[in-house]
Order: C-alpha cells, then structure tokens, then sequence
C-alpha cells in the first residue's frame, strides 16, 4: 500500500496544499484513499469536512498525539500530512511507514535552510534507503530573483524536483470547497494540471 508523507520542518509551506491534492488525485484514480493528519492545526481534516458529498470519496481517522495509527481495512493508498517541526519520535514513526516523502518549498531563504538541514536530518535516518524522496516548488513566479536563487539551490541536492507550482488562486478557492484540482473540469485548471503531469508520474512510479 503507497503511503505518501508530505513534510517540510518549516511552517507555511504549503503541505495541505499538497496533501489534499495528491489524495484528490488517487481519489480520481479511482482508489480508496485515507487522508490522515498529523497536524495540530488540522487544515486537511478541516478541508475534509467541507468535501462536498458529491465528490470522489476520501476518507480519514483518527491520529494520536503520541501515535500515528494503522490506516482502516480497506485503504489501498495513504496520504499524511504533517506538522511543521517534525522531528524526532514524530519523524521515527512517520519514516517507518512512508513509502515516499514529498517535500513542499518556497522560494524563500528560510526555506531553503530549513529544507536543507531536514534533507540532511533524513539521509541520516536508518529507513531512508527505501524511502523515495521528491521535492516540489510551491508558489514559484519563474520572473523572479527568488525563483533563480531556488533553481540554483536545488540544482545542488541531488533529489529529484518533481515540479514548480505557480502562485495562484486556484488551490484557494477549491480548498476552501474541500475540492481539488482533480475534481473540477479540466479546462478550468488547465495550466496547473500541465504542472501536475510529473508529480503524478512520480506518485505512480
């Protein structure tokens, strides 16, 4: 069973965005996909709650504080999404789980050093040989300074850059409907579905 893990140490960027997506995605596949959030702030447990009953079904439960639970009989593709400072115990428990780690970052220098130090923090740790590891550009304008100096950092890493998203509205506006990019015509997100092309090939891979 894929499970894939969206985190980032840092707060702010963009990892429900990411999450609810890629669950969207699955959902759209056709599988039965649970969401799970491992975050105090509950932003994908929020965004599930405004899921319209209409839309492809995606399903949660309950996670511990202390503890990440075993996904329900039945799931065949997991999604979790994490808290920002995620570390230790946390990060131990999500590790022995996760099939692949997809990394949200901005182009911004505080991202940039907290994606380096926790790149660091993961090929250190004794499960990361089996986990995949990807990143992706959240919000990137390619007309800007902030966005050349991205390019440049992550040219250096090593790990695959499965895609730059652009700053737009649209995330908002389905999120706040507990809907995502998959479950409106595609005509309507058109230019964000040409950038989703290689996350999903990677997610199927």
């Amino acid at each position: 069973m894929p499970v894939v893990v969206v985190a980032n140490p840092k707060g702010g960027a963009g990892k429900s965005t990411l999450a609810t997506n890629i669950a969207g995605y699955f959902a759209a596949r056709g599988h039965a996909v649970m969401l799970g959030d491992a975050d105090r702030q509950q932003s994908s447990a929020l965004w599930l709650g405004l899921r319209p009953a209409a839309a492809r079904k995606i399903t949660t439960w309950d996670i511990d504080r202390d503890a990440i639970a075993k996904p329900p009989k039945g799931t065949t593709h997991v999604v979790l999404d994490t808290p920002g400072g995620l570390h230790g115990a946390r990060l131990n428990e999500v590790l022995k789980i996760a099939n692949k780690i997809v990394i949200p970052m901005q182009p911004s220098v505080f991202d940039i050093f907290a994606t380096r130090a926790f790149l660091d923090q993961l090929a250190a740790h004794k499960h990361a040989d089996r986990i995949k590891i990807g990143l992706i550009g959240m919000r990137v304008d390619a007309r800007t300074i902030a966005s050349d100096k991205l390019h440049e950092f992550v040219d250096q890493l090593g790990v695959p850059v499965l895609s730059y998203l652009r700053d737009t509205q649209n995330y908002i506006h389905l999120a706040a409907r507990g809907l995502t990019l998959f479950d409106v015509a595609p005509g309507r997100v058109e230019k964000d579905l040409v950038q989703w092309e290689s996350i999903c090939e990677w997610l199927e891979a």
